[in-house]
């Protein structure tokens, strides 16, 4: 099994798709630094030889920021509108969609899955 940036990536999966599960990398990125190498893109990781290995290693360490430095950035960023005070700092820290997105009816993953009914407010009848 091949590590890349502290990931072991899968060998039953092909070069490009494997390099997916590295955070940062996605299926486009994964394609343009298998280009760059000029690697066949149908290969498998384990039939992946040690000096493309390194190539691959070398490439993504110098070029890309991945893995802990990259969530240690964002997490940063994030931080940075909170103590700032920025609208979409405040929207982090109330836990609601950043973007404007619209949060009547949507945005159940940001909020949880809250579902309020119509019945909550009516009072119950006494039976006899």
């Amino acid at each position: 099994m091949a590590r890349i940036a502290g990931v072991t990536i899968p060998d039953n999966k092909k070069i490009d798709v494997a390099l997916t599960y590295i955070y940062g990398i996605g299926g486009t990125r994964a394609r343009q630094i298998i280009q760059s190498l000029h690697i066949d893109t149908t290969k498998h990781t384990k039939d992946i030889s040690n000096e493309e290995l390194i190539r691959i290693r070398e490439v993504i360490e110098k070029d890309y920021k991945v893995e802990g430095d990259l969530r240690r950035e964002i997490a940063a960023n994030i931080k940075r509108l909170k103590d700032t005070g920025t609208y979409r700092g405040t929207r982090h820290i109330k836990g609601l969609p950043i973007n404007g997105q619209r949060t009547r009816t949507n945005s159940r993953t940001r909020r949880g899955n809250v579902r309020h009914t119509t019945i909550s407010g009516k009072r119950t009848v006494d039976k006899k």
